[in-house]
């Protein structure tokens, strides 16, 4: 019989890239996570790990045996799952993660949903951003993530994920109150074209949004200031420093003088939101509830 908890230190090192990061994540010594696979190694009498310089790499046939792994690990959640629905409503804990715009206008409000309408339902939050909820979700710590889509992320039909769209956010532009355009509740993004913009600085996601944004719309844009920071954008627009392009779900604290016109004609950019879950988690009854309450609040949310 193979212990499949040595299959997890597998999973992990595949995922992790590395045997010293899956012991951290599985809160094992690099040397207690190492014995682990030379004992599976032993067991399946096949090589698992061989040398890469410094580091290792997993053989064909440990790739081989991490197919069949990561469907034994999603069978066992829907075991989990299916005997935790023989309760009569969602109970015990939930945990949720998300980045700011999902916590502030999604995760938090559902999370006072569900503690009301299910008393006996334990729900924890946990602020991360996108990669940090991945692992989050496979080393268990989490059990429901709402993250942004991007091409840094598991794919679609990863094996050990189950992810699907939420939402779509649309991007607004967003002006100073007396700017010639605040007039206005909507505007084609090509009209902007000979504004002095205020985008993200290289390596934040939202800049290559604007990037793409307006090269669909025939321009490129002049970027006079760069911010992270929602609520620094909004005030440099307050200040008529530039425009700039700012999801409909992000919030701005305390940012006075400024409006929101809405994008038309195409493309209107967008960021889109999905839920993840580990495979095999989503008959879980906790889990089910929060899924269905997200996509209430998502409809509510987004106009």
């Amino acid at each position: 019989m193979i212990d499949l908890r040595r299959l997890r230190v597998l999973r992990a090192v595949a995922y992790y890239g590395t045997v010293t990061a899956a012991a951290e994540s599985l809160h094992l010594t690099p040397s207690a996570a190492s014995q682990q696979i030379r004992q599976l190694a032993r067991e399946l009498d096949v090589r698992l790990l061989e040398p890469q310089g410094r580091r290792v790499r997993l053989t064909p046939a440990a790739r081989g045996l991490l197919a069949h792994a990561d469907v034994i690990e999603a069978q066992w959640e829907r075991a989990a799952a299916e005997l935790h629905a023989l309760g009569e409503e969602p109970a015990g804990e939930l945990r949720m993660s998300g980045f700011p715009s999902a916590m502030c206008r999604l995760l938090a409000p559902v999370a006072g949903v569900l503690r009301a309408v299910h008393p006996r339902l334990d729900v924890r939050l946990r602020e991360a951003e996108p990669a940090d909820c991945y692992d989050l979700l496979f080393d268990c710590e989490t059990d429901l993530a709402v993250v942004e889509a991007s091409a840094e992320a598991p794919a679609r039909g990863d094996q050990r994920f189950e992810q699907h769209t939420l939402i779509e956010d649309p991007f607004d532009l967003v002006v100073p109150e007396d700017h010639p355009l605040a007039a206005r509740t909507a505007i084609e993004l090509a009209e902007a074209a000979g504004e002095q913009w205020i985008i993200g600085p290289p390596g934040v996601w939202s800049r290559q949004h604007v990037l793409a944004a307006c090269s669909a719309a025939g321009f490129g844009p002049n970027v006079t200031h760069e911010a992270c920071d929602w609520t620094v954008t909004g005030v440099m627009v307050s200040h008529g420093l530039g425009v700039a392009l700012v999801p409909r779900l992000a919030q701005f604290s305390g940012v006075p003088s400024i409006r929101r016109l809405r994008i038309t004609g195409a493309p209107v950019p967008s960021r889109t939101f999905l839920t993840v879950t580990r495979r095999g988690a989503t008959g879980s009854p906790a889990v089910r509830a929060a899924l269905d309450a997200l996509q209430v609040r998502a409809k509510e949310t987004v106009g």
